[in-house]
């Protein structure tokens, strides 16, 4: 009997042995977020995780990981995103150190009103990653004028806006995998308004504003806001603002004929930015003005003409910009650059076609607005693969998209658009430890001039596939095989994922495409950049080189080039170069000229 009862035993701590070892080792997830002011976890469940696990392993109960995740009502399943609230431990923090060693550690920034964690980031050129280890109770998409952030002093200067960029994107990402349903998290690019957003969302200005607790003059570019999660793409589709909707200037649009001036005559220009909200700076307009003035002072030396600037904050509405137009100092420009958003332009489109005068749209992508006055710095999206064509149609070259598991379905769709119907082939990457992806190996070994096509937009799984090329090319050589054929079109999205090794952009001879192009290792930027810390005591941001571009440009042109509407010419004041065209007569003046940059195995960069 006793041994029965031994046995039984015997096969009962095996049983929890087995129960015990069939729960995955697993560690807390390193993914911190704010939701609606609380941290959580963001956590993936592993196969074979359960409730009971995860609240052991986060030190919550397993009635709170249910509370805070209604959907795990139906079931826990594997590859399920959770989000799981941080308990506070007793671990050292920053605040925790003596004040002696945080004055050491530690410069202090003190929050203004309108700053967001992205901007702040960029201004002391720090990551976002170290500002939120240094600050764990910072809430980055809700900052409070007037709290205090740690500023790691052996952190500043060591980031760039890419990767803030990057990383601001992936806190993004992490925070839509806890998002609670029906709401989404998006962050403000240049230009974008509260007005346009809502409209993109397929929301109104009021709802939309109540669910940031933000007014619409305060929305700030780089700044993350809560949007309606319905399907955006076919709300953008539909939303746009319409030709009804820009009732300032008639269907059919004058042909306006400008009059270059005598090298003799004084230039006015009026600026108009959104320097502020009435009460609030606006850094990156600020950047802008900045930029602008030191093409002006280049263009006074170079050319020694006379320019006069008069600039005018339209506090980011359409009132005020108004009432601008109705000012002495504004009457007497003959050029106007600005307003940055479109629903504010067509007055002083209007305005301009009635007396000449040519407008500069900086950054703005125009959608609806047409306008022979109308210059748009800013390339269209339609245009962003148009010289991918020379890549692409090529007898003898074969084009193929490679697919991951994380497939970037945006740039699949352009790039399909792109195509033409062109016939390509497809590979499925899957990684292996063990082997090389044979498939991949195979596009190396055809006799065909390869054009390979990354679709996905997962850091790791790009990377993997970059160095796997880059490891079959260097086998074959080393074989004594012909250096195999190909050109690699990347994402520009990829400059924002943290994981990727850029030594392998020029191992694999990767192609992107972008609106902007300013390497700051280049001499003609390392001389702006220059200038600009003389000037102004801080780094120049893209916004900066914008605004010296559109000085370099414009205010020489006025002189010279705006009698025949700058057409066709090749502008490159820094990095970029911009070339102005009209559709047909009476549209706008756009420049069509993305960048293709070109990355070479000899570690130099191409940009056409």
């Amino acid at each position: 009997m006793w041994r029965e009862l031994c046995c039984g035993a015997l096969l009962l701590v095996a049983g929890r042995v087995s129960a015990f070892a069939s729960e995955p080792v697993a560690e807390r997830s390193r993914s911190v977020v704010y939701v609606n002011g609380a941290r959580y976890y963001v956590h993936t469940v592993l196969p074979g995780q359960t409730l009971y696990a995860l609240g052991k392993l986060y030190g919550v109960s397993e009635e709170t990981i249910l509370e805070r995740n209604p959907s795990l009502a139906a079931g826990l399943k594997a590859g399920d995103t959770i989000k799981i609230p941080v308990v506070e431990s007793a671990a050292a923090a920053p605040e925790q150190l003596s004040p002696k060693k945080i004055r050491k550690t530690f410069d202090m920034h003190q929050v203004r009103r309108g700053e967001t964690l992205y901007g702040i980031s960029n201004r002391y050129s720090i990551s976002v990653a170290t500002i939120l280890e240094d600050n764990p109770s910072l809430d980055p998409v809700r900052l409070r004028a007037g709290e205090t952030l740690l500023i790691r002093k052996k952190a500043v200067g060591k980031s760039d806006e890419a990767a803030n960029d990057a990383e601001w994107q992936d806190y993004r990402d992490r925070l839509n995998r806890a998002a609670e349903e029906g709401t989404a998290y998006h962050i403000v690019a240049p230009g974008e308004t509260m007005y346009g957003l809502a409209r993109r969302f397929g929301t109104t200005v009021e709802a939309l504003s109540a669910l940031n607790g933000i007014a619409p003059q305060e929305l700030r570019s780089g700044s993350m806001i809560r949007v309606p999660a319905a399907d955006s793409a076919a709300v953008a589709e539909t939303s746009l603002p319409t030709e009804e909707a820009l009732p300032e200037l008639p269907q059919q649009r004058p042909r306006v004929d400008f009059l270059p001036l005598d090298a003799r005559e004084e230039l006015r220009i009026a600026l108009l930015l959104p320097l502020s909200d009435g009460v609030r700076s606006n850094p990156n307009y600020l950047d802008f003005y900045q930029g602008f003035l030191l093409g002006l002072d280049r263009v006074r030396s170079q050319y020694g003409y006379s320019l006069r600037l008069d600039l005018f904050d339209t506090c980011g509405d359409s009132l005020q910009v108004r009432a601008i137009l109705e000012e002495e100092a504004f009457r007497q420009a003959r050029l106007i650059v600005g307003p940055v958003h479109e629903e504010m332009l067509p007055p002083v489109v209007a305005y301009a076609e009635r007396h000449a005068v040519p407008v500069v749209s900086p950054l703005a992508d125009i959608k609806s607005l047409q306008s022979d006055a109308l210059f748009q710095m800013a390339p269209p999206q339609r245009r962003k693969y148009a010289k991918l064509e020379p890549l692409v149609f090529n007898e003898n070259r074969q084009v193929t998209l490679i697919y991951g598991e994380h497939t970037d379905r945006e740039f699949e769709r352009e790039i399909l658009a792109a195509l033409a119907g062109k016939p390509c082939a497809r590979i499925d990457y899957r990684y292996s430890s063990r082997e090389e992806n044979r498939d991949i190996q195979s596009l190396l070994t055809n006799d065909r001039e390869n054009l390979l096509v990354i679709l996905s937009n997962d850091g790791i799984e790009v990377d993997r596939i970059l160095a796997s090329i880059a490891s079959a090319t260097t086998s074959l050589v080393a074989r004594g095989r012909t250096a195999p054929r190909f050109t690699i079109v990347g994402n520009s999205h990829w400059n924002r994922l943290p994981n990727l090794d850029r030594a392998l952009y020029f191992k694999d001879r990767i192609v992107l495409f972008s609106t902007y192009h300013a390497k700051r290792d280049a001499e003609i930027i390392r001389a702006f950049d220059s200038d600009y810390i003389k000037a102004f005591g801080t780094l120049p941001s893209l916004y900066s080189y914008r605004g010296y571009d559109a000085a370099m440009i414009f205010a020489p042109a006025m002189y010279s080039d705006i009698q025949y509407d700058l057409e066709s010419r090749n502008y490159t004041p820094l990095q970029t170069t911009y070339t102005f065209r009209q559709k047909t007569e009476g549209c706008n003046h756009v420049n069509g000229n993305w960048m293709r940059i070109s990355y070479q195995p000899d570690f130099t960069i191409t940009v056409d």
